[in-house]
C-alpha cells in the first residue's frame, strides 16, 4: 500500500480492478465510477447526487454477494463524511462489519478515533501515526499527499482533542484548494467557534463572511 495514496485501497474494489490483469467485469467499472462521483458530489455539498450515486454503487456490488467488497465502498464514502466532520456516519459499514476484513474494521475504528491495539496493528503507517499522535502538531498529517486522507487525519485528531490551530488551518487550506465546499464549511465552523470562545469577535465575523462566500450568500454588484 502506497502511504501517499492511503485511501486508494478503499476505491480499489477488487485487486484485479487496480492491476493490469484480465479485463474487469462491467460492474466493477460502474461501481468505481459511481463511487468517485458520489464522493465528489458529497464533498461539493450535493447530498442528493451523492445519495443517488451511492445507491448505484450498492446495487452494482450487492450483485456479487461479497460483503467485504461492499464494505470497501462504504468506507471510502465514510472517509468523505469524516473529512467533513460528520462523526459516526458509517452506519452502512457497521451492518457489514461481521463479514469485513480486519483492515476494514481497523479503518472504520480509525475514522471514529476509536483506537485499540488491534486497530493499530492493522492500520497503514500514515494512519497509525495519526492514531499514535499525542500533540497538536501537523507532523503526522505531512505523511498524506492525498488531500482527502489529510482531511480525514485532521478530523481524527479533532475527535481526539488534538486539533491545534495549525491542524485546523491546514484542514481549511486543504479543503479550500480542492474547492470542497462541505468540509471547508465544517472546518471554518470549528475555527469560528474557537474564535468566539476566545472572545475574538472580529475574527469570528471575518470567518462568518468567508462562510457566506462559500455558501454563495455574497452578491457582488458591478
Amino acid at each position: 500500500m502506497n502511504k501517499n495514496t492511503s485511501l486508494g485501497w478503499l476505491s480499489c474494489l477488487l485487486l484485479v480492478a487496480c492491476s493490469s490483469g484480465p479485463v474487469a467485469p462491467l460492474w466493477q467499472g460502474e461501481a468505481k465510477d459511481a463511487l468517485d462521483r458520489a464522493n465528489a458530489a458529497y464533498l461539493e455539498g450535493d447530498s442528493r447526487m451523492a445519495l443517488s450515486e451511492m445507491t448505484r454503487v450498492r446495487k452494482a456490488i450487492s450483485g456479487t454477494g461479497r460483503a467485504d467488497w461492499l464494505a470497501n465502498a462504504e468506507l471510502a464514502h465514510c472517509a468523505a463524511q469524516t473529512a467533513s466532520l460528520v462523526v459516526d456516519a458509517c452506519r452502512p459499514f457497521e451492518a457489514l462489519r461481521a463479514d469485513a476484513t480486519a483492515a476494514q474494521s481497523a479503518y472504520a475504528d480509525y475514522l471514529r478515533a476509536q483506537i485499540s491495539s488491534a486497530t493499530l496493528a492493522a492500520l497503514p503507517a500514515p494512519q497509525k501515526s495519526i492514531a499514535l499522535q499525542t500533540d497538536g502538531s501537523t507532523t503526522a498529517l505531512s505523511g498524506f499527499a492525498e488531500p482527502l486522507s489529510r482531511l480525514v487525519g485532521a478530523a481524527v485528531l479533532l475527535q481526539k482533542g488534538q486539533a491545534s490551530p495549525s491542524v485546523i488551518n491546514l484542514a481549511i487550506e486543504t479543503a479550500s484548494q480542492q474547492g470542497w465546499r462541505r468540509p471547508l464549511l465544517a472546518w471554518l465552523g470549528v475555527q469560528t467557534q474557537r474564535a468566539e470562545q476566545a472572545g475574538d469577535t472580529a475574527e469570528a465575523n471575518r470567518l462568518r463572511r468567508r462562510m457566506a462566500l462559500v455558501e454563495g450568500r455574497v452578491n457582488a454588484t458591478y
